[in-house]
């Protein structure tokens, strides 16, 4: 039976787990969201076409499964270009479907066209793969070599777009074929490398396992949990994976801690797995690498070839996807027998203590609320399966020190640090886990603002995230840097310009729960009266602008990511 091609479009994601399409509906795409809609898809309509595509961002973080993010002819495909790029640095593999207006424009000389623009060269530097459906028949390839190149090696963006001229041509194929039958879907290490790998194992006295976001993208929690069950080693949690695996809650220990650099600095064989060896691991070679056994050697499961030597020479290069490697490799290293060593349970200890001291040393003043202290009242109490997402500079950082939730799953824009992630990334988030799990975000104010309107998608979608709101009512970290570099202040990053804006009453105008809270004790029952709600929820906290502002714990360890990374 002949179908369109945004059926065909439609089928075809389908066969890559795709059952949710984000976008404003506008006129490229209206035939295509009423036929998803018939079909079962969720169809999400953001406020902004940048806000949806973080939001397909954040499913894909939860779930393993590539967003799609449309946008129509002109300025809704403009309006995606920011996402693109911090798709693009982020590695994530976002589908990004422009529509544009019928191909006999693109040949016209005349000037002055309503929404017309070329496209595709505003994305070209940005994307794995730019593909422009020409004819209707070329639907078929175009997809697969978008989800091809998407999903091949380091993951990342891809663009596919389509003149209107080509929607209305009837089209008759057989079904959509599975991804194996155009892409390679499963890839094992090579045996001769896996070999190498267990003889390191074998000799190492005190191996390290480097664990990244890439862990928890693929969702291969388990997975790797077993694999440092039978390596009997410590977890470091890289800056883009501050997550603890199933079971692991005393062994896993952030890369910069005390505990860490010292495991660091004792390691003579490192894992790294899920995690680019970059700027905030400083190449695996400066500042924390430089001390103890520099001559450590280094397996590296990774599944872009062209990523093996670049930064630093490896030992072993398991050359894979890790949801096939980890496995590999933990049934070729389970015969060593590997027995747990001492140094793992000191460093068990000792961080066990550094967290004591942390929490006990932290301000207990009561108001203005520290932001220390607001990151461990926000983090009190939260469900253990909660999925934690963070956003902003200074707050986000403390939430990072302080938190009282071993989170299991955890997302920030570290990559390219890009602010206003926060809200649509919770929203993606909850449309992954639905009633199973509960989202929380912790963000700073400015932060927030970037994408307040998306609180209407939540109410609309009914998803029950818990947004908590620490207001400097500045630009906190942008503050931190004035005040360093020059020692004076700028009017534009402090000047409490925010101080009288409620967020919590605008979140009651967008039909959400608000609550406005000014004294640290009082946050945690605020959370649990969030949570309790059901409902998207906002807490507005004031907080101590100079501290936030000057006392971000490791400012340090953040400022050694600019440069040659911490030589």
């Amino acid at each position: 039976m002949p179908i369109f091609v945004h059926d065909r479009m439609l089928e075809l994601m389908e066969a890559e787990g795709v059952k949710t399409l984000f976008g404003i509906p506008d006129p490229s795409f209206v035939a295509m969201f009423m036929a998803a809609e018939a079909r079962g898809w969720r169809v999400i309509a953001p406020h902004h076409e940048q806000g949806g595509a973080f939001m397909a961002d954040g499913m894909w973080r939860m779930t393993g499964v590539p967003g799609v993010i449309v946008g129509n002819q002109g300025p809704g495909v403009a309006n995606l270009a920011a996402a693109a790029i911090c798709a693009a640095k982020e590695n994530i593999p976002t589908v990004f479907i422009a529509g544009q207006r019928q191909r006999l424009f693109e040949q016209r000389v005349r000037k002055g066209r309503f929404q017309y623009t070329p496209q595709p060269r505003y994305f070209e530097a940005a994307m794995k793969y730019v593909g422009v459906i020409e004819f209707a028949e070329q639907v078929d390839e175009i997809f697969h070599e978008a989800f091809r190149r998407a999903l091949s090696g380091t993951p990342g963006p891809v663009y596919i777009e389509f003149p209107m001229n080509v929607m209305t041509t009837p089209l008759d194929l057989p079904p959509a074929p599975p991804p194996s039958a155009y892409r390679l879907t499963r890839q094992a290490a090579d045996p001769y490398r896996l070999a190498e790998a267990v003889d390191l194992i074998r000799d190492a006295s005190s191996p390290i396992l480097l664990v990244g976001q890439g862990v928890f993208v693929s969702r291969a929690h388990e997975a790797v949990a077993e694999l440092a069950r039978t390596l009997q080693c410590p977890v470091i949690q890289t800056p883009g994976g501050p997550v603890v695996l199933p079971g692991l809650d005393s062994r896993s220990f952030p890369y910069a801690s005390p505990v860490g650099v010292e495991l660091v600095a004792q390691a003579d064989l490192v894992i790294a797995v899920g995690t680019e060896i970059g700027e905030p691991l400083h190449y695996g070679v400066g500042r924390h690498w430089a001390k103890g056994k520099t001559d450590r050697k280094w397996i590296y499961i990774e599944r872009d070839p062209l990523a093996i030597g670049v930064n630093r020479p490896i030992d072993a290069p398991l050359v894979g996807d890790l949801r096939d490697v980890v496995p590999q490799l933990t049934a070729a290293v389970q015969p060593l027998g590997r027995t747990t060593s001492a140094a793992l349970a000191t460093a068990e200890t000792a961080f066990a203590a550094f967290k004591t001291e942390l929490f006990a040393s932290a301000p207990t003043r009561s108001t203005p609320v520290h932001p220390a202290r607001f990151a461990m009242e926000a983090t009190r109490g939260l469900p253990q399966d909660a999925v934690l997402v963070r956003d902003g500079g200074s707050v986000s950082i403390f939430t990072w020190t302080y938190s009282r939730l071993a989170a299991r799953d955890s997302m920030w824009s570290q990559n390219f640090g890009h602010l206003g992630t926060g809200l649509p990334h919770a929203i993606g988030a909850q449309l992954a886990v639905g009633d199973s799990r509960r989202v929380v975000l912790i963000t700073g104010d400015s932060s927030f603002l970037f994408h307040i309107s998306e609180l209407e998608t939540a109410v609309r979608k009914q998803l029950p995230i818990v947004c908590i709101v620490g207001c400097d009512y500045s630009w906190g970290m942008e503050v931190a840097v004035y005040k360093s570099a020059f020692g004076m202040q700028s009017p534009e990053t402090e000047a409490h310009w925010g101080s009288q804006v409620r967020l919590d009453r605008i979140a009651e105008g967008f039909g959400a729960y608000g609550q406005y809270v000014d004294a640290a004790e009082d946050i945690a029952e605020a959370v649990q009266r969030a949570l309790a709600s059901g409902r998207p929820s906002v807490i507005q906290v004031p907080i101590d602008a100079l501290a936030n502002a000057t006392e971000i714990p490791g400012f340090e360890e953040f400022g050694s990511w600019y440069g040659d990374g911490g030589y």
